[in-house]
């Protein structure tokens, strides 16, 4: 007779604590997936507002762009 076939008809019963070790690694499994799920969403929304920003900033001439400080010639000791 087939391992396989016997196994898939006779599994051996989880005990009590197994089952709930499987509930709860099955709900927290859950829990992070949806997690991941909201914050690659969040990622690409920033990413797609970041990119606007930047093309609209691209396309203006820089008005308020700030001077170099004047650097003062350094003083030897004598």
């Amino acid at each position: 007779m087939n391992h396989d076939a016997v196994n898939a008809v006779f599994r051996p019963a989880l005990t009590k604590m197994e089952t709930k070790a499987d509930i709860s690694a099955r709900v927290a499994r859950q829990i992070i997936d949806t997690e991941v799920a909201k914050r690659n969403a969040k990622t690409e929304r920033l990413k797609a507002a970041r990119l606007e920003m930047e093309a609209i900033e691209a396309g203006k001439p820089e008005e308020n762009a700030v001077a170099q400080k004047k650097r003062r010639p350094s003083v030897k000791a004598k």
